[in-house]
Parts: C-alpha cells; sequence; structure tokens
C-alpha cells in the first residue's frame, strides 16, 4: 500500500472517531430529578368570635348624666378592643322585675360579660347569674357578689368635696341645695361629702336638701331645684342624672354644678363646674381580664387617683384661692396624701363620727347612713 493509501485510511478513522463522539454528544441528556414539591400551607388558625358584652342602662343615653357617662365608657371599650369585641345596649331599664327579664335575656342572647349599671339591678342581678355560670356579670355601685358577679363603682364623693369647695367660695346667702335622688349610702355620703368641701372654705354654710327618690325624672328635679331656691338656696349640686338642676339655676339666676358629665352646655351661666365620671378606665380593664382569662368576683371601687374622677370646666368666676385648693385636692387624692373622710367629723346630731385624725375605711363609707353637722332636714328611712 502506498504512503497515500496509508494516510488516507489513518485520516478516514479519525473523522470517523470524531464523528462518533459527535453522536455521543447529540444523544439524549439524562433527565433531571424533579424538585420536590412544596411543603403544603400551614392551615390557619381559625379566627377567634369577638366577646360580646351588654350594658343595661337605667336612662336614657341623650347627651349627659349618668347613663350619657356609661355609654362614653362602652364607646371607650370599643376604641380600645375594635373587632375584638361587640357591645350592645338597652336603655332606660326599670329597677323591677323587668331589670330581671332584661339581664336574663342579654346573658341569653350570647353575651359573656353583661354589666347592669345601677344600684337597683342588684337582686336581679344575683337572680340571674346562677343560672348562666359561663357570663360575667358585673354591677354598678351594689355591694353583693358571687362566684360571676362582680361590683364596681366610681368614688363620686369626691367630685362632691370638689363641688363643695366651690360652692363654699362662691355662695352669698351660705345656704347651699342637694337635689337627691334615693337615700342609700352612696347619695348620702355624697351630700356629706359636698356639705364638707364646703365647711372647708366656709364653716357658715348649711345644706338643704330634697329627695326625688328616683335617678331620672326632670319633672321632679326642676320641682326640687326650685324649691330649694324658693328656700334661700343660691348654690345647688345634684345627685340625679339629667341637667334639670343646673337649667333651673339658670332661668332663675342662681349657681349650680354638672354631675356626672360635662354640662356646661345646659346653663353657661349657672354653671360652676362639672363633677364628672370616667367609666372609661375600668371598663377597658374588666373587658381585658375577661379576654386574658384573668376576670375574678370581688369589687372595685375607682376615684380621681384611677383617672374615674374629675371637676372640669370651673367657671373664671371662682376665686383663684378655690380653684388653687381643687388643684391641691386633686394632687391630694392622686398621691393619696390627702383624705376627704378624715375626723374630726361630726355627725348632725353633735356626736362624733370620726375621731381626729382618724381616716374613714372603705367599709365606714360603704355604710354612711346618717348627716353630717349643717345638713338640715331629718334623713329618710
Amino acid at each position: 500500500m502506498t504512503d497515500l493509501s496509508k494516510r488516507s485510511l489513518m485520516k478516514l478513522a479519525a473523522l470517523t472517531a470524531v464523528a462518533s463522539a459527535v453522536l455521543i454528544g447529540c444523544g439524549k441528556k439524562e433527565e433531571a430529578a424533579p424538585a420536590p414539591a412544596p411543603a403544603p400551607a400551614a392551615a390557619e388558625a381559625p379566627k377567634a368570635e369577638p366577646l360580646k358584652i351588654a350594658f343595661a342602662y337605667v336612662g336614657p343615653v341623650g347627651d349627659g348624666g349618668w347613663t350619657f357617662a356609661h355609654d362614653n365608657g362602652r364607646k371607650a371599650v370599643e376604641a380600645e378592643f375594635g373587632d375584638k369585641v361587640v357591645t350592645s345596649f338597652v336603655e332606660n331599664v326599670p329597677e323591677s322585675a323587668d331589670a330581671e327579664r332584661v339581664i336574663r335575656d342579654l346573658a341569653s342572647q350570647g353575651n359573656k360579660l353583661v354589666f347592669g349599671t345601677t344600684f337597683g339591678y342588684m337582686e336581679p342581678m344575683l337572680k340571674v347569674a346562677p343560672d348562666f355560670a359561663d357570663v360575667k356579670f358585673e354591677h354598678a355601685t351594689g355591694y353583693k357578689t358571687a362566684a360571676n358577679l362582680r361590683t364596681y363603682d366610681s368614688r363620686t364623693y369626691e367630685g362632691a368635696y370638689m363641688a363643695g369647695v366651690i360652692a363654699g367660695s362662691m355662695t352669698k346667702t351660705n345656704t347651699l341645695g342637694v337635689v337627691a335622688s334615693i337615700p342609700i349610702p352612696e347619695v348620702i355620703r355624697n351630700i356629706n361629702s359636698f356639705t364638707l368641701g364646703a365647711q372647708s372654705v366656709n364653716p357658715k354654710v348649711k345644706t338643704k336638701v330634697v329627695w326625688v327618690n328616683g335617678w331620672f325624672d326632670p319633672p321632679k328635679e326642676t320641682e326640687a331645684a326650685t324649691s330649694l331656691i324658693n328656700g334661700g338656696a343660691d348654690v345647688l349640686m345634684q345627685n340625679t342624672d339629667s341637667s334639670a338642676v343646673l337649667q333651673t339655676a339658670e332661668k332663675l339666676g342662681k349657681r349650680a354644678f354638672g354631675w356626672d358629665s360635662d354640662m356646661t352646655a345646659y346653663g353657661p351661666k349657672a354653671h360652676l363646674g362639672s363633677a364628672v365620671i370616667n367609666w372609661g378606665p375600668y371598663y377597658v380593664k374588666a373587658v381585658k381580664d375577661a379576654l386574658e382569662g384573668t376576670w375574678s368576683t370581688g369589687g372595685v371601687w375607682w376615684g380621681h387617683k384611677e383617672g374615674a374622677i374629675d371637676m372640669v370646666s370651673i367657671a373664671e368666676d371662682v376665686p383663684a384661692e378655690a380653684k388653687a385648693k381643687i388643684d391641691a385636692v386633686k394632687a391630694g387624692l392622686k398621691d393619696g396624701s390627702f383624705a376627704i373622710w378624715k375626723g374630726p367629723i361630726v355627725g348632725q346630731d353633735g356626736k362624733e363620727v370620726l375621731a381626729k385624725d382618724v381616716v374613714a375605711d372603705d367599709k365606714f363609707l360603704g355604710g354612711v347612713k346618717f348627716y353630717v353637722k349643717g345638713v338640715e332636714g331629718k334623713l329618710p328611712n
């Protein structure tokens, strides 16, 4: 074989090897292993049902007074907890057998927290509570509890005392008047505290009282206020729920206070200040307790220290000395250095009810059933 032929064969073999390599390289590639399937998303926890909360009100919500103040507290709960709660209310629930029916109905509707906002609901709530062990009941101003019934109150006597300081500074006749609702310790304590506040700046004052035997009765409140003014009182306080007393004072040219909420607008010329209740802080606490499972029975009594009681919108013509004393009272109540019920305190009959330097405890305050010296008239049974 010639050299040319050998070279041709060698070249052919080389080309054949190259072709084989190309064919192998062009063959089917090995398939990659499939990617693992994504893990299924964790199932979302079911959203908790909102806590259903109901309020029973003794009067109309309106735009001032006791029930208005409670409803502001209900709104504070809504603002604080949003969609974690659902609130409702029934207004004008009388302190009678109807109260038991309404409260039982509220519990039957799935409400797990029920507030009864007046003293007269105490016995009806005591009857209903044992039948709904999974419902928490709260009663305002009462003193009886159960395993699922708690009481709560505001130290309204602190606002009454501050009103008295102003009244004692402003009276020209040294005669003050109180339109009172129902003769229970809460109301009697407020009358006495109002008088003690006035006496702290003006020992000459005396206080006259007219009872209307109801919490909300504008015609009777008007009649009582008129009677007090005709009897010489030139500054009035009330422990009733409407603005009738302030409006009567405005009409007759005398001075008066707002009660439970700021009532300036009802009698701007007569208005000396408003002793207000802020139920918001307590209602937020109670709902938080229920949501977090820390709710327990017992009694809660909050005042200025906890932000529940204040004197607001004091009139411009109130003397600077009285305003300064109010500021001092507020500071002392807040830090515990001042006590309204501190002896010596003498009853209407002249007998000492608190010895010198003795500070009344809550048990004493909760059982006040006497007038202090300076309050005129006989205490109803």
